[in-house]
């Protein structure tokens, strides 16, 4: 039973569940638990699976290992605490890894000195890839009694005989980052291994999640505890500490009109306003989403405001571990006025006390505005300040409709991949080289993982069949067998001595992608770049890594070689756009603005020439200005927030909304194609899929050559040919579209494209089909893109539904587009829940402007995106005949 715990225990009710030395150190310590505390210390004492949701600073950590180190105080002083593994925590990123045993040895050490009488010492240890071999032999023969892991660490420690016999008495499994994990395939990874584990020491164990937004909070219970059994959940309490931090946010635009402003003004707007932000605080930490974005912002204010390398620094994740780590001492100790991420800070890695959280951009989702600003107030009383500096006018709305859709307590949901068959397959090897399993014994352990509790037995029986070497076609590619499958005795096994090492060797989930190292002359390594990116160069450009501007000299392979460029001002710029994509809730959330907004507009007349002057004020506030004021939105941002929908209502009548999709028939004057600019609010992974269904469906109707570039808020089709678009032909498009199997024609679609090239080869590492490591010697991404090949095409001659083939297109359609929205999408359309309305525009109408730059914006700089914006409203205006 997934159950909500409502009332909290009193202070002197959770401090009472602690041993007393342990309490005396938190007393002494801490004024009072807190409120995820005052839950936790007592439920977990009792042995209650629970899901902690609590935001930075709210002392969730310690909510979970308080009772934890409880309990084995206990048995220290009983003398009954073994040499023996009691709890495991598990986090994704090794750097937390490392906070948490430090955070784990203080407490440790000053309850120990408190103790007068002689009392076996609590140990904990951490394991990683980074572990050296002399700590790991140590460990196995003195193993401690709390284990710091990756999940990949822990898949490889339960193939390995003599560790496992260490985790035989596991008492807590503690997962942070769980809204992390939980929404992508190392969680998968980690809940089979979970389960894998509770299997193989014959019993269960209290298993804790720890996370700081997370929606459905059901579903993320249902993930850390899983199932008893094929149809029993495991009983699991959450604690919803959420919202209980106090947080001040806005969304700021740099300038009064963003439309009209030049760009160096806007340019130097948004570096004053970052600087005095910063010059305010002790310490700021600033958001870009891209790390491009975040070379640009540290190389901008170090040139402009003359900050040097000691007071300001990027962090992300192309930086080398050691510069990422002196960034982190550096926040820690405070020497730092502001770091500059792109994602790589967004997690709980301990950084020390954060006054502001400035984020550029949007970041495309509700829940990660509030896990980023949630960094600023490092303790639990203070404010979590942080601001939202936009810089288009689609970007002003999106983000102050996420600030406002935090301040109602609304997240965007998040979900496990469910049954992937790729993690499966290499889970099936690892099973095998532990003993031998019989089929339905096998079956129930993985259905307990709560993302393939509805797996189909045929899929697991087509994965034996692979695995064990049926499919003779595959062995001409070099794709051997790695277990062996009895159907007739209904069990599998381990098959020959080179698979464990294969298992060991090739674990895990994060694909091998190509990169290449940037190195000093003196072959120090600096960072790396894209191979696309290292195409662009030539000798003598300077471009921007860790803040600091080099000169490319050369490359040789895989390395490019550079010099120091100091005071050069970088002739390229670096990577291209890492953007997120929208979230679907927060799509629907835009929309719902977007029919309030409007509305309200049109009941005041505009839209109808009939003008209120934006700053014009009377005696009875208008509706749409209520609704402004109303928002998270400094008075910039208001200003062209109503611009913006004024001059769309007086070109079109029409502002599109998730309820009203509009098709615009239009020109760009930049160009001779046709556009159809279908203004479909439901964010790019809808949009990606919708748009290729579309798209063949117009080719197929109009006999048109096409071409499609997508947005968050919609996506266009262009063709050559003029194409018409009256109620008839709309309506033959969309009786096309309500009538069509999406799932097919994507699956025709992607079949042809780098994508399903890409990730068949992603699938395939993850299922042991091709290896990335072989003996030791590591498999070059090149060799494995070639090889991955060849095998999809011998895997489609066996079966078009080869498992690792409908998994590479599961992963397509589910996790990189989201077909199970696109479909909602057009069940819409076919009930009327969704209208649509076809209109033709002699120049594009205010709402297309940036979905028509978009399509640009990877092969034109920012200022030319900018200057397009500029040509396209003036001509806007003109057509509309009136300034506003």
């Amino acid at each position: 039973m997934i159950e909500f715990y409502k009332q909290p225990f009193t202070a002197q009710e959770s401090l009472e569940s602690l041993n007393p030395f342990v309490r005396k150190w938190f007393a002494g310590r801490y004024k009072e638990p807190t409120p995820p505390q005052r839950y936790s210390f007592k439920l977990i004492k009792e042995g209650k699976n629970l899901l902690i949701t609590a935001p930075t600073g709210s002392g969730k950590t310690f909510s979970a290992f308080m009772a934890v180190i409880s309990d084995l105080m206990n048995l220290a002083i009983a003398e009954k605490l073994e040499e023996k593994i009691y709890c495991i925590y598990i986090s994704p990123l090794r750097a937390l890894n490392n906070d948490i045993y430090r955070n784990l040895s203080v407490p440790l050490e000053e309850i120990y000195k408190d103790i007068s009488i002689p009392v076996k010492r609590i140990t904990a240890g951490i394991r990683t890839g980074d572990t050296p071999q002399r700590d790991r032999q140590r460990m196995l023969a003195h193993p401690p009694n709390i284990l710091v892991t990756t999940p990949e660490s822990l898949a490889i420690l339960i193939n390995s005989p003599k560790f496992a016999e260490n985790m035989k008495n596991v008492k807590y499994m503690i997962v942070d980052e769980l809204h992390e994990l939980a929404n992508n395939k190392r969680g998968v990874h980690l809940s089979l291994s979970v389960e894998r584990l509770a299997e193989q020491i014959g019993h269960d164990f209290v298993r804790v999640g720890l996370g700081a937004t997370m929606h459905p909070l059901e579903e993320g219970a249902r993930f850390i505890a899983g199932y008893k059994d094929e149809k029993t959940e495991r009983d699991c309490y959450i604690i919803d500490a959420t919202w209980d931090k106090k947080m001040d946010y806005t969304a700021m635009s740099p300038v009064k009109d963003l439309i009209n402003a030049s760009d160096e003004s806007i340019e130097n707007a948004i570096y004053s306003t970052l600087d005095g932000i910063i010059k305010k605080n002790r310490t700021t930490l600033i958001f870009t989403n891209t790390r491009s974005g975040t070379e640009r912002v540290v190389y901008n204010l170090m040139k402009r405001y003359n900050y040097g390398e000691d007071s300001i620094a990027a962090h992300h994740g192309s930086l080398s571990r050691e510069v990422r780590l002196g960034v982190e001492e550096l926040l820690k100790k405070g020497s730092l006025k502001a770091a500059v991420s792109s994602t790589s800070l967004e997690l709980g890695i301990d950084i020390g006390t954060i006054d502001n959280v400035i984020q550029i951009g949007s970041p495309k989702s509700v829940s990660r505005a509030i896990q980023r600003i949630g960094r600023s107030g490092h303790s639990f009383n203070d404010v979590a300040r942080g601001e939202v500096i936009v810089t288009n006018r689609d970007d002003l709305i999106e983000c102050s409709v996420m600030l406002d859709a935090a301040k109602k307590r609304h997240l965007d949901s998040g979900t496990a991949p469910k049954n992937a068959l790729d993690v499966l397959a290499q889970h099936i090897v690892g099973m095998s080289q532990v003993k031998k399993w019989g089929i339905d014994e096998a079956f129930l352990t993985i259905k307990k993982a709560y993302p393939y509790h509805s797996l189909e037995r045929q899929d697991f029986i087509a994965l034996l069949e692979y695995l064990s070497g049926m499919y003779v076609g595959l062995e001409s590619r070099r794709v051997y067998a790695k277990i062996w499958y009895d159907e007739k005795e209904k069990a599998f096994g381990r098959r020959g001595r080179l698979t464990r090492l294969i298992y060991f060797l090739n674990i895990g989930t994060i694909p091998d992608e190509v990169a290449i190292d940037v190195m000093t002359m003196d072959n120090k390594w600096i960072g790396s770049i894209e191979e696309e990116f290292l195409s662009r160069l030539k000798p003598g450009d300077v471009f921007v890594l860790a803040g600091k501007p080099y000169r490319f000299e050369s490359s040789k392979v895989m390395k490019a070689y550079v010099t120091p460029a100091p005071g050069q001002i970088p002739t390229i710029p670096p990577w291209y756009s890492e953007q997120l994509p929208l979230s679907y809730e927060l799509a629907l959330e835009i929309g719902d603005f977007r029919k309030r907004f409007s509305k309200a507009l049109q009941d005041a007349g505009v839209g109808k020439r009939k003008l209120t002057a934006f700053k014009k004020r009377s005696k009875k506030v208008p509706e749409w200005r209520k609704i402004l004021d109303g928002m998270p939105m400094d008075e910039n941002a208001k200003n062209s927030t109503y611009t913006y929908f004024a001059e769309q209502l007086l070109y079109t009548g029409i502002v599109p909304n998730d309820k009203m999709i509009l098709i615009e028939k239009t020109n760009d004057p930049e160009n001779e194609k046709n556009l159809m600019i279908f203004h479909s609010l439901y964010g790019r992974r809808v949009n990606d899929a919708l748009s290729r269904i579309l798209g063949i469906l117009v080719g197929d109707l109009y006999q048109a050559d096409v071409a499609i570039n997508i947005n968050d808020n919609g996506f266009v089709i262009a063709t050559a040919e003029d194409i018409d678009i009256g109620k008839k032909e709309m309506e033959a498009l969309m009786a096309e579209l309500i009538d069509s199997d999406p799932e097919r024609i994507l699956k025709a679609n992607v079949r042809r494209t780098e994508m399903m090239r890409r990730r068949f080869r992603y699938a395939a590492a993850r299922s042991f089909m091709i290896l990335r490591n072989y003996k030791g010697k590591k498999i070059s991404v090149r060799k494995q893109q070639i090889n991955s090949q060849f095998i999809l095409k011998a895997a489609e001659e066996i079966s078009p539904n080869f498992p690792i083939i409908k998994e590479t297109y599961r992963e397509i359609m589910e996790d990189v587009m989201d077909l199970p929205r696109t479909k909602e999408v057009i069940k819409g359309i076919r009930k009327g829940d969704i209208r649509y309305k076809a209109i033709e525009t002699d120049v594009p109408s205010p709402f297309s402007h940036n979905i028509i730059a978009q399509g640009a914006s990877d092969v034109i700089m920012m200022k030319d995106r900018r200057r397009h914006l500029r040509e396209l409203h003036q001509l806007v205006m003109k057509k509309i005949g009136k300034k506003l």
